[in-house]
This record gives C-alpha cells, structure tokens and sequence, in this order.
C-alpha cells in the first residue's frame, strides 16, 4: 500500500480540496489526476504517482491540506497482480507498504534545447514596463498525433535537457512550459529570485494595478460634475505599494506551481553560453539539444546622468517611498506616459519631456489627440520638440536645464527613453549566435538563429517589444523543436497604452499608408455619439477603421477611449481572418456597449450606419 500525500507544488499552506476526482476501486494510471486543490495563486491537480487502484480515500471536498497531508491510499498494479496470483486478499496484505516505484525516465522524443538568462529577464535595476511579447498567430496546432522526433544536434553524448530556455518573462515560461506539455525534458533559467520577467515584477503587471488605483482617483474627481462629490483621498503609499506586490506574488507564486506541476526545472543565477550546446549557470554546467534565448531587454539610459536615487528608471517608478511634489518624465512614448498618469492621480506635479514634435510614436495623431487634451490640461507641462541637455542634483531638488525652456527644479526625474535588448549580456558569441550592432539577434519565421537549436524570442529578436509577441513566438519555438511545421506568421501585433485614456491600435496606421502611398479608406465613430461612452461620462474617445478601399477588407484600427486596449482585440481577429467591414458590420454587438462603436465604424464604410448620417465614402492615398 501507498500513501499519496500533497507534494512539493509551491509555497502554500491550508488550502482546500475543491475535487476529488476518483472513488475507491478505480483503477488508475501514472499521472491521472486524483484531486484538485485551490492556493490563492492557482488551482492545481494532484497526479497519481504509479499505475494502481484507489483503495481509501482519506479527503473530501472542503477538507484542507497542506503540503505531505495524506489523500488516500493507493496499491500499485504490481502488487496486486503478484496477490491474486498467489491467491491472496489484496486488501489483507500485512506486510509493510512498499514504497512507490520511480516513474522511468521518458524516452527522449524531440532535440532538446537550453536556454540562460541575461539582464532583462526579471526585476531588477535597468529595467522598464510593458515589454515581452503576444499576438495572434495561425501556428497553433493539435495534440492528435505524436509529432516526429526532430534530429538532434548532433549525435555525441546526451545532454542534460532536451530544451532549455533562458529568461522567465512570458515569452520564456510559455516556451518552457509548452515545450514540456510537448514531452520534452525542460529547464527554465532565470537570473532573478522570482519568475516573470521584467513584465509580472517590474513592468506590466505592477504597472496596471497603479493604473487601476490612478483611474479610482480619477474618477472620483470626475463624479464632482454629476452631483457626487468625495474627500480629498488619503493616499497610504506604503500599503498601495503593499497591494501592488500582492498582485505581483499571486502571479509569480503561480507560475512556480505551473512549472512544478510540469517537471520543468527551474534554475536560478545569471546564466551565458559556454559553447553552442552549453550554459554556465554560477557554479553550475548545463548541456542542452536545444535552447530559446529568452532574456529581453532592459531600459535605455541617457549618458551623463547623475548617479542619483532620485534619477529613476520605471523600475524605481513602481516602488515609490513617497510622492514627490514636481515630477518630471523625460519621453512621452508609452511607459513615460503611464507612469505619468500615476503620478499625476497621486498628486505629483507632472512635466513631460518629449524630443520629438508628438507623442506616443507610432500611433496616428488622431489617436493620440484627446489624450494629449486631458494630459495637457492636468499636466504643469508637456513640453514637445524638448530634450533635457543637464541634470544636476542639488540639495533642494535635481536642477534640469530643458532646451529652449530653461532650468527647473524636481523632486524626482523619471527616464522613460525606450529599451535595448540583452543580447551582448548572454555571451552568445561563445555559441557563435550572431548579434546585430544592436544587441538583437536575428531570427527566421521559425524562431531559429544561426546556429543550429538555438532560437530566440521575445524583445531580443526585434520589435515590436511587446510581452504578447513574446508569448506567441515561445510557443512556436517549442513546437518547432517538438518536430511541428509551424511558422510565426502574424498578421499584427497590436499596441496599447494604459493611459487615460487608453489607446490601441493594430495593423495598417494612416502615418504608415500616407508614407508608403497606400491606397485606403477610413471611417470614424465618435464616442460622443455613443450612449455608452456618454454614460460613463467619456466620450472624448472614437474608433477608427481603415479598410482596403475595393473590397473594404480590414487592414488596420484605432480606438482611443475607456478600456480601448480590451477592444481592439475584436480589430486584429478580423484582421487575421481577412474579414471586411460588412462582416463585422452584420455581427450583432450587444447594446449598449463600447465594443459596439467597432460596429459602428464598420457601419459607416458599408453605408449602413443609422445613428448617425452615413458619410460619402473618400478615398484616400
């Protein structure tokens, strides 16, 4: 007999039974789940650990359990095929339990690959928000047959890991974790304590959840005009940053089940290649078939600087000690500008710094308008075609002389200026990886670099920079070296910025088509005219659609307003599908809502739209 007892799956403690998925007398194999239980982090199955049959179950649902609790008591199959040979009782077996039999180690099914980490992949000094990678992609495939065994590297000694990968970001623990949901023996490198990457510690998930508290405030100030007024808010810095990291652990914390659960290995230490199918990790020498550089970017720095703690990158930005009086955000792209929406909720006097004559690039100026509006109007400054020449900390605050304006005085200065991928910080020359002047390392559809089973993903290969490309390109990686046929082909990423407002888009932008004298057509619905948007007292936004201008298929989006980042994602399905304005004109979108303004914008270039006149169609090149 056997006792199966909750294993090693995280850091957790009492957490229930909300399963039991079998009774006495099943027969069972390795693996099978037997009973899922809920941290505050994830839910997770518990898997039997030898073929067998359930003799007693020791729990219910409800029941709590922590880690080596007894669920229920197991005979393996060997057991009881040698008792009722002999004639023997199975259930009056008096000898002592024997001990469960090691599952076998699997059979290689696919070259592996390794992976290290490098600066980027987790928190730490130098790094920024909102980068990784996801899109939508037509390179999923299904699990029905067994794919074919890829050939390995080469046929010398075997490895330590089918696949390793290198960097914990979201791009690397989808990699990882897919590569092992496609059989493959797995490790997982990061050079941090904790698993995420810049995106769930330093970047986009922090970030978010000041965002969320930024638009609390907002809004509160908002409902003055409509008849509801609130006290000043009290702002307790420290629990607000309290709460932050608690959003933060639930996350990572999940992620160490998940690998658990997998059998992926997690390796902690910085990590660079010692030759193409080898990683020195600190003291540690690893072997891989296989690798997928995973290890990001991290955040660009303007050269003579102070050294400062009042200097701060965004990394600084999400750990506040207080509020500063007069804050200033040198770059108005997208992390300088989320971060000075924070701020500016929290009650810092805010100045952007900007040295190009708009911002946010990359998004068209329409776009980009009714944000600048409300920041303009709540800002000290937003300073354009601006670029701060010196920095000087002084007792009394950092002394910046901005060009064409003069000196001033902050509290703290906030370096928003962009990212730089880690490709130099891996010793990938050792491998004999090729990397650009840049730092990145080129790839091909299939994420392969130059050297045979080594891939790259992620903001390490080019942009965008974005945490759902990351995603996306991972699994590809790991299907590819699992021996599927598949190709990172997607059509668009999309871009979004957590303002307030928020904004996205996706594909073709006007900028881009005027550039390139692409012919097109675009329709706009203003929010104004949306019941939605004039209830929740927003109605500064609009959704654009440009189509192609024959057929009116989709070729790119644009939506500023409320939550326009959760609405674009109906724009680049459509785009993927190569679905035109009448079909998704002809989708019946619930009433009232924001997502019907991406009905509506497709209404006016069919012609169809009824709550407002419908508009002479232009061509425009």
């Amino acid at each position: 007999m056997t006792d199966v007892k909750v294993p090693d799956i995280g850091d957790f403690d009492d957490v229930p039974v909300i399963e039991v998925l079998v009774a006495v007398g099943d027969a069972v194999s390795a693996e099978d789940p037997l009973v899922t239980l809920e941290s505050d982090k994830a839910t997770m199955d518990v898997p039997a650990p030898i073929d067998g049959v359930v003799k007693q179950l020791a729990v219910q649902v409800g029941d709590r359990v922590s880690e080596g609790s007894v669920l229920m008591t197991f005979e393996s199959a060997d057991s009881g095929a040698e008792a009722a040979h002999d004639g023997d009782r199975v259930d009056t077996v008096s000898e002592p339990e024997p001990e469960p039999e090691p599952e076998p180690e699997p059979e290689p099914a696919a070259a592996a690959a390794d992976t290290g980490t490098g600066p980027g992949t987790g928190p730490g000094p130098g790094t920024d928000t909102d980068t990784d990678t996801d899109t939508d992609t037509d390179t999923k495939v299904t699990d029905e047959p067994a794919p074919p065994a890829p050939a390995t590297v080469d046929s010398g000694s075997e490895r330590d890991f089918q696949v390793i990968v290198l960097g914990s970001g979201p791009g690397g623990y989808s990699a990882a974790f897919r590569a092992a949901d496609l059989g493959l023996k797995t490790a997982l490198i990061e050079r941090y304590d904790r698993l995420g990457g810049v995106c769930l510690n330093v970047g986009c998930i922090p970030s978010k959840a000041l965002l969320h508290a930024a638009r609390v405030i907002a809004e509160t100030e908002e409902m003055a005009t409509h008849g509801i007024t609130f006290g000043q808010p009290k702002i307790d810095v420290g629990k607000l940053i309290e709460w932050k990291t608690g959003v933060v652990d639930r996350l990572t914390g999940g992620l160490v089940v998940l690998a658990k659960q997998r059998k992926v290995e997690v390796i902690h230490g910085s990590a660079a290649f010692t030759g193409p199918s080898s990683l020195q990790v600190g003291d540690r020498s690893v072997t891989f078939e296989n690798c997928i550089i995973a290890a990001g970017s991290e955040a660009a720095w303007i050269p003579g600087l102070p050294d400062d703690p009042r200097v701060i990158s965004s990394t600084g930005a999400l750990a506040p000690d207080e509020i500063p009086g007069r804050m200033l955000v040198i770059g108005g792209g997208i992390i300088g500008l989320e971060m000075a929406c924070v701020y500016d909720a929290l009650g810092a006097k805010v100045t952007v710094v900007e040295m190009l004559d708009h911002l946010m690039p990359g998004a068209d100026p329409d776009l980009v308008r009714p944000l600048a509006k409300r920041i303009g109007s709540r800002y000290t400054d937003v300073l354009l075609s601006s670029r701060v020449e010196q920095v000087k900390a002084q007792k009394n605050g950092l002394k910046v002389e901005i060009g064409g304006v003069g000196s001033r005085i902050f509290d703290r200065a906030l370096v928003a200026v962009g990212r730089v991928p880690n490709g130099r910080a891996i010793g990938a020359d050792a491998a004999g990886v090729t990397v650009d002047d840049r730092g990145f390392i080129p790839v091909d559809s299939q994420l392969k670099t130059n050297v045979p089973g080594i891939y790259a993903i992620g903001d390490i290969v080019g942009a965008p920079l974005l945490a759902h490309k990351a995603t996306h390109e991972g699994k590809v990686a790991a299907e590819v070296i699992a021996g599927h046929d598949v190709t990172f082909d997607a059509k668009t990423i999309p871009s979004v910025a957590y303002t307030d407002p928020e904004v996205a888009w996706m594909g073709l932008t006007e900028t881009v088509a005027k550039a390139e004298g692409i012919e097109y057509e675009k329709m706009i619905f203003p929010w104004a005219a949306s019941g939605r948007a004039l209830g929740l007292g927003r109605d500064e936004g609009l959704t654009k659609l440009i189509v192609e201008r024959e057929s009116q298929r989709v070729l790119g989006a644009g939506i500023v307003g409320v939550n326009a980042g959760d609405l674009i994602s109906e724009t680049v399905l459509a785009l993927e599908m190569g679905a035109n304005a009448t079909d998704i004109a002809l989708t019946v979108h619930p009433h009232p809502t924001l997502s019907e303004t991406v009905a509506f914008s497709a209404e006016m270039v069919d012609g169809s739209i009824t709550d407002l006149m419908p508009p002479r169609r232009r061509t425009r090149k």
